[in-house]
Formats: C-alpha cells, sequence, structure tokens
C-alpha cells in the first residue's frame, strides 16, 4: 500500500509560485541574452563601418563594468535572498523557462 504525506495547501501555493519564479526568471533570462546578442551585433556593425572604434568600446565597457560591478553584486546578493532557488520546482520552472520563453 502506497502511503502519500499529508500535503498542505500552503506547500502546494508554495511549490507553485516556485515554480513561477523560475519561469519567469528563465524567460527574463533568455530575453536579456537575446537583447545582449543584438547589442553586440550592433557594436559590431558599428565598429566595422567606422563609426566608433574597438578602443572606445573598450573603455566604455571598463568604465562601465568598474562602476557598476560593485553595486548589481549587492542587488543580486539581495535578490538571491528571496529565491527559493534549492527548490527543485524553482529549477524545473527555470530550466522551462529558459527552453520555452
Amino acid at each position: 500500500m502506497l502511503i502519500v504525506p499529508d500535503v498542505t495547501k500552503s506547500e502546494i501555493v508554495y511549490l507553485i509560485i516556485a515554480f513561477l519564479l523560475g519561469l519567469l526568471i528563465g524567460f527574463l533570462i533568455k530575453n536579456v541574452l537575446k537583447i545582449g546578442i543584438v547589442i553586440l551585433a550592433i557594436i559590431i556593425l558599428l565598429i566595422v563601418i567606422g563609426v566608433v572604434s574597438p578602443n572606445t568600446v573598450l573603455s566604455f565597457i571598463k568604465t562601465s563594468v568598474t562602476t557598476i560591478t560593485p553595486e548589481a553584486k549587492r542587488y543580486a546578493t539581495e535578490a538571491l535572498t528571496y529565491l527559493p532557488y534549492n527548490s527543485i520546482f524553482f529549477i524545473i520552472g527555470l530550466v522551462v523557462g529558459l527552453l520555452k520563453g
């Protein structure tokens, strides 16, 4: 005989929310990567036609990284405290969001 553990409504709601969060974050990551690829293609095209030089792009990237990285790290660590990334339903939702997003 199969014994099924008691599952409360709050546990079911938590699992659904974890799945939906993973799904939305996977969708967001996939779209951010798409936007990044488009921006990279635009930059390469601008370099090829001579509008900007590679040195200008590199200096902009270096300046941006040194000014934005500390604050982005702080926001990322704060956001990780809210995400249920240790839940299998979150991971499943993340993978589905990455694949189908």
